[in-house]
């Protein structure tokens, strides 16, 4: 058993997010990183998939050098090898971001054979496109289950639970397949301290992506206003009635 589980690396939960001054990138210079939730169980699903019926695993993401961090914390996990799609860090959109894997895929799977699974996250913590795992399904035309919140494995083929209104929805792919995970599947593992040192002295396989872009381009970001409110104090007991009978005038509802 194959498995390759796709990460991004995007900006801690709860950060405090800034422009840069031309206001098409974040600036990073003082956020930590991580990946998303959604990839921290795909992985945790890669491991223990390969505990249970044996094979190899890899992890792979498309980003700057300093993305290494995030394929470490992988392999400290219990992932087998890492492979770094290293950009500029520039912001990659979905499309140009699924052609860099699908390349990279038939590469790796020309050497070594092909991969039965190819995990994702549902979608990404920072952008939420739900799109990149889609588009390398239909890429490499490979049945593709978005939302996953259990998988089964059989000969040739997978089994596929998610969450479907009232109920639960259930799906029965060949292998290979592409399958997107949902937080929640499991509860995924903190890297331990061994597997810390272990993954700091593996070596990262780095390829240097063609980018295609799709789609519109980028001419700046914006933040959202913040909401400011205000309190005013109409008085306190029965002598307050009178004002709150005004303000209710004022605002239309009497």
């Amino acid at each position: 058993m194959r498995v390759l589980v796709c990460v991004k690396r995007v900006p801690a939960t709860g950060g405090q997010i800034t422009l840069t001054a031309d206001q098409r990138d974040i600036d990073v210079r003082f956020l930590g990183f991580t990946v998303s939730p959604h990839e921290e169980c795909a992985v945790e699903e890669a491991v223990r998939i390969v505990e249970s019926r044996g094979g190899t695993s890899a992890v792979l993401t498309l980003g700057p050098e300093s993305a290494a961090d995030q394929l470490r914390d992988a392999m400290a996990m219990g992932i087998d090898s890492a492979i770094l799609l290293e950009t500029d860090g520039s912001d990659w959109d979905p499309g140009a971001t699924a052609g860099a894997i699908v390349d990279a895929v038939r590469d790796l799977e020309a050497s070594d054979g092909p991969f039965d699974l190819i995990l994702f996250g549902n979608e990404s913590a920072d952008s939420g496109g739900f799109q990149v795992g889609i588009r390398v399904a239909v890429a490499l035309d490979r049945p593709c289950v978005t939302g996953a919140k259990g998988i089964a494995l059989d000969d040739g083929s997978a089994t596929v639970r998610r969450q479907a209104a009232g109920g639960w929805e259930e799906f029965d792919v060949g292998l290979p397949a592409v399958i997107s995970v949902r937080e929640g599947i499991n509860l995924a593992r903190y890297p331990s301290v061994p597997g810390r040192l272990r993954a700091k002295r593996k070596e990262i396989a780095r390829i240097t992506p063609e980018r295609r872009p799709l789609g519109p381009e980028l001419i700046r970001l914006t933040l959202p206003v913040e909401r400011t409110a205000t309190a005013e104090i109409l008085g306190t007991g029965p002598e307050a009635a009178p004002r709150v009978v005004e303000i209710m005038r004022e605002i239309g509802v009497l």
